[in-house]
């Protein structure tokens, strides 16, 4: 009787925007997208992801149009569909992740790029932004 055919372990699971999480989050310099928030909801996520994510990667704070930008893999911005946000494909125009310099006036890295966590996992990111709306909902809750 031949031996049985070992079973593949299970895939990780996909998440909405229909991307499979990384164990490494790496991506080559300049190949990332950039999922851009409201700063009071993008500085929870960081807290959050600082607490429980496997890797945060830089975060651009744009004081202008008081956002913060997550620099995610390159391809999340085809299925990135979370409420509140954007995400954009760079394909390395104008985000110079080499250079830890702010990328253009009125910008500047909250969390600057290093060679340890070149970009965050777009799964981890939708839950902490998804639990960062629920605390800003509820801490407004209680104001009123």
């Amino acid at each position: 009787m031949p031996a049985p055919k070992p079973v593949p372990p299970p895939a990780s699971p996909a998440s909405t925007a229909q991307h499979r999480p990384t164990l490494d989050h790496s991506a080559p310099p300049g190949e990332c997208d950039l999922v851009t928030v409201p700063t009071r909801q993008g500085l929870e996520a960081v807290d959050i992801l600082r607490r429980g994510a496997p890797a945060v990667g830089p975060v651009l704070h744009d004081d202008s149009h008081d956002t913060l930008g997550f620099v995610v893999p390159a391809g999340t911005a085809d299925g990135w569909d979370l409420p509140g946000s954007a995400c954009t494909q760079t394909a390395g125009r104008g985000l110079p992740l080499a250079s830890p310099s702010a990328p253009d006036t009125g910008a500047g890295w909250l969390l600057p790029p290093t060679d340890g966590d070149p970009v965050t996992d777009p799964a981890a990111l939708r839950e902490a932004l998804g639990e960062a709306a629920r605390m800003i909902a509820a801490a407004d809750g209680c104001r009123e």
